[in-house]
């Protein structure tokens, strides 16, 4: 008969302590002194600028992912991107410019003028959008790998600025059409665009990490956007200091009225830019993409749990 005998497996390497330690742990003291929790960071965080360089070729696909799958099996693609903003001008010069007789100032024809503050609006609304639902709609990716999640929103944003840059051919068209040229002023417009982005982009982050915990938030989006809107006077009607009355304090702090105003103005050339109500809109973008991107770095490792 032999006799066989099994030893007890060796210790992990991870619940074994070092020499050191146990030489210098007193006698009798419990197993919990020897044991370290690995635990995300808590609370507000900067933003890992060399993380994000690192994964910029992702940020690049992901956009491009986003870009192809809003346009796949559609039979006119991307002139979506044109016709949205072609169907609102039509919309809103029938119901602002005829009906409510709307005037655009200056001799300016109503739906190149309309037009010209639809687009960054149709950009910001789009991507504020796609950009609060698109972690959510990432569930199976965010937890299965590890990249930065602030790529997720802003690629949304990546999509709209796509879109924005192809409706801009239908506001050339309607500038020939209107025998409209640019002035000097549009050299403004590409610093004026950077201000909505960032709005776009500090929303649109602050919408996903909030509709994570709490999923009322896909209803509140759409009703949300379609009132900010109507908040926006400058889309749809000329806009000058004390032509809003009482309610010009309360509009002034949001960023897109003097923004849509300073675009349309760099673009047409119709009336000079207000650089203080650009500067203060602009102020309040920049904080707005701050406070957004905080928030969600704030909370976004607890997206796989409870995504």
């Amino acid at each position: 008969m032999t006799l066989v005998t099994s030893s007890p497996p060796p210790p992990s390497v991870a619940s074994s302590p070092p020499a050191s330690e146990l030489a210098s742990a007193p006698l009798g003291a419990p197993a919990s002194a020897f044991v370290t929790d690995i635990l995300p960071p808590r609370g507000w965080r900067l933003i890992n600028l060399g993380e994000l360089w690192r994964f910029r070729e992702l940020l690049y696909f992901l956009v491009w992912r986003d870009v192809k799958v809003r346009y796949k099996q559609t039979v006119l693609g991307a002139a979506w991107a044109v016709l949205q903003p072609a169907m609102m001008m039509v919309v809103f010069s029938i119901f602002f410019g005829r009906l409510a007789n709307v005037s655009a100032g200056d001799g300016m024809p109503y739906p190149l003028f309309v037009l010209a503050g639809l687009l960054p609006w149709t950009f910001f609304s789009t991507a504020v959008g796609n950009a609060g639902t698109s972690v959510v709609g990432s569930e199976r990716l965010i937890t299965k790998i590890y990249f930065p999640r602030l790529m997720i929103p802003w690629s949304a944003v990546g999509a709209a600025v796509v879109d924005f840059l192809i409706a801009m051919g239908l506001l050339a068209l309607m500038m020939a059409y209107y025998h409209r040229g640019p002035s000097w002023s549009i050299l403004a417009a590409p610093l004026i665009y950077a201000f909505v982005v960032c709005a776009a982009l500090g929303m649109g982050t602050l919408l996903a990490a909030l509709n994570v915990a709490y999923r009322d938030f896909r209803y509140v989006i759409p009703f949300l956007l379609q009132l900010w809107m109507f908040a926006t006077p400058s889309v749809y009607m000329q806009v000058k200091p004390g032509s809003l009355g009482a309610w010009e304090p309360l509009l002034e702090l949001n960023p897109m009225t003097p923004l849509i105003a300073a675009f349309r103005a760099a673009v047409l050339g119709q009336e000079p830019i207000e650089w203080l109500s650009l500067g203060i809109a602009g102020a309040l973008s920049l904080a707005l993409f701050a406070f957004g991107c905080f928030y969600f770095r704030k909370v976004e490792d607890r997206f796989a749990d409870i995504i």
